[in-house]
């Protein structure tokens, strides 16, 4: 089931509160339970044994993780309760990855059966993973109420695309938590912004990238190319950013506090910077379970360097079976290692000039990573970037650029342009703490409520990128 439905919002999200708010606080957490249950079997019911499956193994190798006392069988116990997680996930996700390449590496003929991805295996895998390392590390008891650990790993808000919560965050919220009127409030009010993000924004960004990469790489000018790589990354950043969105709102409603997942990546000056502010659930997830176990930056430059390599190219395999994610990783750990080594990396006080000629080239970097990340193989991705700056004759394009940028797609992209910077959460700020705006801000989110219900009953074009990680 996906947020930006009807069925969803009009339906089961208000039956969902009717029935959370009326029983008993104790029985609350089985209501959420089954109904984080109803909404992944509502898209993916043959997948749902799938999850049942990663709940069941992490509860028993937790159990056996806690009851073991000497530090050799805990981390058997790690290691195996690990290796059926990773098998799993690896299984759906890179089993036909695989096969394809081994195929064509040695031209065998293995036959094989493509494996579809279940929605959110990724997401909830890593849960699952950070709940079994806390546990081994003492830094939480295992739970021993299955029902609780189901819900952590199933919880509907952030269930398919995350953000991803690690154990020791949310453990004893699990336990007691609260929700009063303002963070009702707080949490609808943020649903809807997440949902105009999505539905106003992404979609027609999405839109204009998707009618400029369904075309061969050099079939248009540089300036095209430009604009379907400017495009996406507005698609990408508001489809996920408000996918978060939605799901911290929906999580206060419920009483559960969700950590940010973005804090305005466009503004970074640096890769270093951006991978601070983009997927901070992701990028925390990785310093602090791989990293961080690897030795961080505790043995010179040279193993620093190597670890970070290291999680960029499992920061990019994570994201997808493909190449061009891999690349994407690789991509952005050279640029994360050469800021280290040129001292980039520090936040440091700088010439405003420096800071311009920086954050040109921040834009520069992530742009061009994107096309790696959409583009559908390394060949189309290496023509497309060639084409953006002119190293390649192109084909002249059947559409001008005025045919891709009309009225509608440039209001679109400069809204978004605006939107990047914290120009409105400035507002937003102000306007909550005053009583004199507070109604004129109530009533622009029941507009931007109006105009998404509107496009999600007429729009034929309404994916989540993410949920295909």
């Amino acid at each position: 089931m996906l947020f930006c439905t009807m069925t969803f919002i009009y339906v089961f999200l208000p039956i969902v509160c009717t029935v959370y708010l009326a029983v008993r606080p104790e029985i609350r957490n089985h209501v959420l339970l089954f109904a984080s249950l109803i909404f992944y079997a509502w898209g993916e019911p043959a997948y749902l044994p799938i999850m049942l499956i990663t709940i069941g193994v992490s509860y028993l190798g937790a159990l056996a993780i806690d009851y073991s006392k000497r530090k050799t069988v805990r981390l058997i116990c790690l290691a195996g309760t690990v290796a059926v997680l990773l098998g799993i996930l690896g299984y759906f996700k890179y089993f036909s990855f695989i096969c394809e390449n081994l195929n064509e590496l040695f031209h065998t003929g293995i036959e094989f059966v493509k494996v579809a991805l279940p929605l959110g295996i990724s997401f909830y895998t890593f849960q699952a993973l950070s709940y079994l390392i806390d546990v081994y590390r003492g830094d939480v008891a295992a739970q021993r109420n299955f029902y609780k650990l189901a819900l952590f790993i199933s919880l509907f808000p952030q269930l398919i695309a995350g953000p991803i919560i690690k154990y020791h965050d949310l453990n004893y919220q699990i336990d007691e938590r609260s929700a009063g009127f303002n963070d009702v409030i707080y949490g609808i009010r943020r649903f809807i912004i997440g949902l105009a993000k999505k539905m106003l924004i992404a979609n027609t960004a999405g839109e204009l990238a998707d009618r400029i990469f369904s075309q061969q790489a050099d079939a248009f000018s540089p300036g095209i190319a430009w604009l379907g790589a400017f495009a996406y990354a507005m698609q990408i950043f508001f489809d996920f950013s408000g996918y978060s969105d939605m799901a911290i709102g929906l999580g206060s409603v419920f009483g559960f506090r969700f950590r940010e997942n973005f804090n305005y990546p466009y503004i970074s000056r640096t890769i270093s910077e951006f991978w601070r502010r983009w997927h901070i659930s992701l990028s925390t997830w990785f310093k602090e379970y791989l990293y961080i176990p690897l030795g961080g930056n505790r043995g010179g430059n040279l193993r620093t360097c190597a670890n970070l390599f290291a999680v960029f190219l499992v920061t990019g395999t994570w994201h997808g079976a493909a190449w061009t994610f891999a690349v994407w990783g690789i991509w952005n750990g050279f640029f994360i290692i050469a800021e280290r080594l040129l001292g980039l990396n520090r936040e440091q006080q700088r010439k405003w000039y420096k800071n311009l000629a920086l954050h040109c080239y921040c834009i520069l970097v992530f742009t061009v990573g994107w096309v790696l990340f959409r583009a559908p193989d390394l060949q189309y991705a290496c023509t497309y970037i060639a084409n953006m700056f002119a190293l390649i004759p192109h084909t002249p394009g059947v559409y001008r650029f005025v045919y891709y940028i009309d009225v509608i797609p440039a209001l679109t992209l400069a809204a978004a342009v605006i939107c990047c910077m914290p120009f409105f959460k400035n507002i937003i700020g102000y306007a909550e703490n005053s009583k004199r705006f507070i109604w004129v801000f109530n009533l622009w989110i029941y507009v931007l409520l109006i105009l998404s219900t509107i496009e999600i009953a007429t729009a034929t074009y309404n994916p989540f990128i993410y949920f295909n990680f």
